[in-house]
Order: C-alpha cells, then structure tokens, then sequence
C-alpha cells in the first residue's frame, strides 16, 4: 500500500482518488474546498497551493504526488499562481521528509507552438506558444530536474459530461476553417484518468518509463470534419466555411505512440466513439 496526495481533486482527481484508493492505496485529495461531508474511500485536505499557510497541516511522507491542477483563468498571472507560486510552495513543504515522493505531474499539449498542422510527439520542441504555456514548460523543466524519476503527462483537449465545448460549437451553426485544415486533439475525461492510473502501476512494477508522455486519442481531425459530424449527429445545420489565411497560433496533430507501445489502450480511441456516448446519454439536438 502506497501514501498518495493528489493535488488537485477535481473531476479527474476525483475519479483518480476513487480507483486508487479502492484498490488499497491511503489517498488524500488536496482541495480548495472540498465537501463537508465525504462518504469516499479517501479523506481530503483543505488547502490552497497558492497560500503556504494552508499546507501546514500536510504530511509530508507521501510516496506519490498527482499533480492535477488547473489555472482559475486563462491569463498569465492565474498560471503564475499555480504552476510557479503554488508548485514551490507544494516542492518546499514536500521536502521536509527523508524520502521524498515521486511525482506525476498533469500538463498541457499547449506546450507545443507549432501552427502549421505538424505532428509532435514528445520528442518535438515544446517552445510555447504564449507565455501561459511557457509557465507550464518551466513547470515541467523543475520536477525533471528536482527528480529524474518524476513524469509528465502532456494531456490534449479533455472531454466529458460537463466538459462540452464542442458540442456547444456545433449547436452555434459554426463558421470552420476549412483549408488548410486546423486540426483538433481530444482524450476523453475517463482515458485521462486511465492513463494516470496505467502509469502509476507501470511505476510499482518497475517498468522503464520515460521522463513524459503525451496523451491524446488516436484521431487528430480537423475541426471541419469533426463539427460536420456532430452537426449530422445532433440535427444542426452544417457549418460554414470560415474564409481564412490559415494564420493560428497552434495547430498540430498529436502521436500516442509512447503511450500505447507501453500498452495503454484508450477507451475512447476517437472521437466519434467518445462524443456519441455524450449524445446518446444527454438525448442532445439542436
């Protein structure tokens, strides 16, 4: 049995928190707020990285540390405030043990600023884009060299119940960029969680892991040809072609080899799989 923290208990955390602890582990979600009452496997810690105040009350002896944490906005002070003030603060009070925890930490394919429809794997150049995704590149570069053995986990665009950006496009009659295509990269909430869960077991097991992994689903489609679909699926009109110079800040297409030559195998393999679900289940149209 391992002592785990996961920093970060939202949806994914959450479900992370749940498998983990079912399956024996002593789990704590670190919280901002979390319920008052919990029925979980796990027990929470209310805490705020961005505060060093509130970690007082935190062991320090973890074995594992799931770093699930995601910026409040999208401007370069929220990510400020997590991925540089709130991850010392975490790095400082973690120290404070003998043995210090392993980390899997939770990034973003936005790290890449390629534009031009390129593949990346994770192996391509993580230049950043903006100086948001630049925060999270620094973030990634100090637990690598705090602990070699620490991994990130470079998720692409999440989807789920609750997280439905796409399909609320389709709803909109959207206007699409056509040609060139700009592609889209997508992993299903519950893949996000699998894969964390595969890589922490591969670690108990002593498997040779790398340093990183990209996770995203095994379809990186252009954006057209996915809200063709979902427009076909929910009953909307088509889109419209955006009439564009094919000028954007990203545009790339993202390669799981990594993760499936380690034998991860994606519950939602491509989008249509994953999105006909939420469909299905939500009884959605236009």
């Amino acid at each position: 049995m391992a002592k785990i923290l996961i920093v970060g208990c939202g949806a994914i955390g959450y479900e992370l928190a749940n498998m983990l602890a079912k399956a024996g582990h002593d789990v704590t979600g670190l919280k901002r707020n979390p319920p008052p009452i919990s029925q979980e496997k796990f027990k929470y810690v209310k805490a705020d990285i961005t505060a060093s105040v509130t970690l007082e009350a935190l062991d320090t002896d973890f074995d594992q540390v799931f770093f699930i944490v995601s910026a409040d906005s999208r401007n370069e002070s929220s990510y400020h405030d997590i991925y540089e003030t709130g991850l010392n603060n975490l790095i400082n009070k973690l120290a404070k043990t003998d043995r210090p925890a392993t980390w899997l930490f939770v990034s973003s394919t936005s790290v890449y600023g390629q534009n031009q429809g390129e593949w990346v794997d994770e192996d391509s150049p993580a230049l950043g884009g903006n100086d948001t995704s630049r925060k999270i590149i620094a973030a990634e570069q100090k637990l690598i060299a705090l602990n070699p053995n620490n991994i990130i986990v470079r998720f692409s665009g999440i989807y789920s119940t609750g997280r439905e950006y796409l399909l609320r496009m389709a709803r909109q009659s959207p206007s699409i960029q056509q040609h060139p295509p700009y592609y889209t990269n997508r992993i299903h909430q519950r893949d996000c969680v699998g894969v964390l869960a595969f890589l922490y077991q591969q670690q108990l097991v002593g498997a040779n892991l790398e340093q990183c992994y990209l996770a995203s689903d095994d379809d990186p489609a252009p954006l057209w040809e996915v809200m063709t679909w979902m427009t076909a699926q929910l009953g909307c009109n088509p889109p419209t072609v955006k009439i564009t110079d094919g000028q954007v800040d990203m545009n790339k297409r993202c390669l799981n080899t990594r993760i499936k030559s380690l034998g991860y195998r994606f519950i939602y393999p491509d989008y249509k799989v994953g999105y006909s679900e939420l469909v299905h289940t939500k009884q959605l149209t236009c």
